[in-house]
């Protein structure tokens, strides 16, 4: 696991009134007191010791205000589903440039940024995949965490900071259908991988793969079990839930065959013998 490490520095969590920033805003509190939360819109019910600034990720100089005097950052603000392109690239892309942008100035430290399994959401799903494989994007969203993690690689190699992307799954108490069974994640693993990025003296720049212990994974997610990742959470115990609502769910001729699902089916207009690796 990571080395202890001064939790008195300051920290602030992009996205924290978002869905995943709700679920997991709780746990990361607890770690990390003093935790600065910053949003277009302010979480419910924040604890004596945070602080929540607003900023919309496409304003340079919101964002710039929202980070100053920042040790380092988890970065799970932006547009957390498909859209069209212009919400894209205002929340995901702009706003991305605009936060690394701003950290650099800032002098923060580490970034850790939510990326997500949809950079890669192409690959069949008969095939495992390392994080070293070329990008396979499977939406407009998608590409924008592409984008993030190549930004992220040039801020680290370029200007020192110790960045962390992390390819998260579906992120909830329980998977949600038979194709989360394999990149589910609970709240209290994200946190684990979070914290990696946080505090592992060994992180340069990093990408780790957002799931649980899932027996069904897609992914090979050795790098973060070095780092210490140590996943308790098990998508086989809920299997028969999972089942049960994909049953209602029913087939898709094209999500079903890769790992990006639905994401992959939506607008999609190719032969799938010609799509993906």
């Amino acid at each position: 696991m990571p080395q202890a490490q001064d939790r008195s520095r300051r920290i602030v969590f992009t996205g924290a009134a978002g869905g995943v920033g709700t679920m997991i805003r709780p746990l990361l509190s607890r770690l990390y007191p003093g935790l600065v939360l910053t949003d277009r819109v302010a979480p419910a019910d924040l604890r004596a010791d945070e602080t929540f600034v607003p900023a919309d990720l496409a304003r340079a100089d919101e964002v710039a205000a929202a980070v100053r005097g920042a040790h380092s950052i988890i970065h799970f603000g932006g547009h957390s589903v498909e859209g069209p392109w212009d919400a894209i690239l205002q929340a995901n892309i702009v706003g991305c440039c605009n936060l690394f942008e701003a950290a650099r100035q800032a002098g923060v430290k580490r970034i850790v940024f939510a990326s997500s399994n949809h950079a890669v959401g192409f690959y069949r799903r008969r095939k495992r995949i390392g994080t070293d494989v070329t990008v396979r994007p499977d939406s407009r969203y998608g590409v924008s965490k592409a984008f993030g993690e190549a930004l992220g690689a040039l801020y680290a190699d370029k200007h020192g900071i110790a960045v962390t992307c992390l390819r998260i799954g579906n992120v909830g108490q329980r998977p949600l259908d038979v194709r989360r069974l394999s990149i589910w994640i609970s709240p209290e693993d994200l946190v684990q991988l979070i914290r990696i990025g946080l505090e592992h003296p060994d992180v340069r720049y990093e990408i780790l793969y957002g799931a649980s212990d899932n027996a069904a994974s897609w992914w090979d997610n050795s790098r973060a079990h070095k780092l210490g990742y140590r996943p308790t959470g098990r998508a086989e115990d809920h299997r028969a839930h999972a089942e049960a609502e994909q049953a209602r769910i029913g087939p898709d001729p094209v999500g079903d065959l890769f790992q990006g699902g639905t994401f992959c089916s939506a607008e999609f207009t190719n032969d799938v013998r010609r799509a993906g690796p």
